[in-house]
């Protein structure tokens, strides 16, 4: 039988990782008012990666790299294309929206896991994603529109760029001993420095220092560069990709309900149906591991 404290464990992980990147939608917009989207993406995920390679040295854990060619793959879908291209849907799109559209993440997963992995779908994985796929309509209601076609495309796009190394990440730990604290660190360092040299390249307004653009930086570059991207990956190590990716679904809809709290974005009716939706397909595909045991630690 599967031992219960990974499991629990990976949960917890779950469950810090959605309120942190939930938030952090929220942040993310607000930067955008003291400096560009490359600007402010690039400064985070350097000083990101600064804390991150200290939590290495702090631990004793070894500084030298994972295998090179997968970390930079990761490093340049997960952190360069992902954020790069989520941050620069910002700019014409609201953080909810984007937020919901860059979570189109778990499909892409689902379909790149299939060939890649040989993780074939449940049935309750279909019913999960039907529902929650369902859901995400309801909450867009693309039928009044989507805002901004290029913020669309954006967002979209860097759904399918995390995906992609999602997956990449889930081989790597397959194939090889890897730390999840030096994949992290490593494939953010990478990340980094090709958004610093995107936002050498691209024209934008000068920097706005103050306190406000200090804590937004703050908080992104600990909590959700460091600390989330850590225990993301400590649950793709141990919970089945599919389930995984499903499961993050959970912080759109929590960023809708902060967006509500925080910026008096009040969710309509066909909102909380989609969410209502999307909650349900988490708990389909969460009860698939769950419920059954398969002989290894999740």
């Amino acid at each position: 039988m599967s031992n219960p404290s990974p499991q629990r464990g990976a949960l917890a992980a779950l469950a810090g990782t959605i309120l942190i990147w939930a938030y952090s939608w929220v942040v993310m917009k607000q930067a955008l008012n003291w400096a560009g989207p490359f600007d402010f993406a690039a400064i985070r995920y350097l000083l990101g990666a600064v804390v991150l390679f200290a939590a290495l040295a702090v631990s004793r854990q070894s500084l030298r790299p994972p295998p090179l060619v997968p970390t930079v793959l990761i490093g340049l879908c997960q952190t360069a294309a992902f954020q790069g291209l989520e941050q620069w849907a910002l700019v014409g799109g609201g953080a909810g929206h984007v937020a919901l559209l860059a979570y189109s993440m778990p499909f892409w997963s689902v379909l790149l896991a299939w060939p890649l992995l040989g993780e074939t779908p449940s049935a309750r994985h279909w019913l999960g994603l039907a529902l929650a796929a369902a859901g995400l309509l309801c909450i867009l209601e693309p039928w009044h529109g989507l805002g901004s076609p290029l913020s669309t495309m954006l967002a979209l796009a860097g759904g399918a760029a995390w995906a992609a190394g999602t997956v990449l990440s889930k081989r790597l730990f397959q194939r090889h001993a890897v730390s999840a604290l030096s994949l992290t660190s490593w494939q953010m360092l990478v990340g980094a420095l090709v958004l610093g040299a995107v936002a050498l390249l691209v024209p934008s307004r000068p920097i706005a220092w103050n306190w406000a653009f200090a804590g937004a930086l703050a908080y992104s570059a600990v909590m959700a560069s460091s600390v989330a991207w850590g225990l993301w990956l400590v649950v793709l190590k141990r919970l089945p990709t599919t389930v995984a990716s499903l499961s993050s679904l959970g912080v759109p809809v929590v960023s809708v309900l902060l967006a509500w709290l925080i910026l008096d974005e009040r969710p309509d009716a066909m909102e909380w149906l989609g969410i209502a939706l999307v909650l349900a397909g988490l708990a389909a595909v969460v009860g698939v591991r769950l419920g059954r045991s398969e002989g290894r630690p999740l």
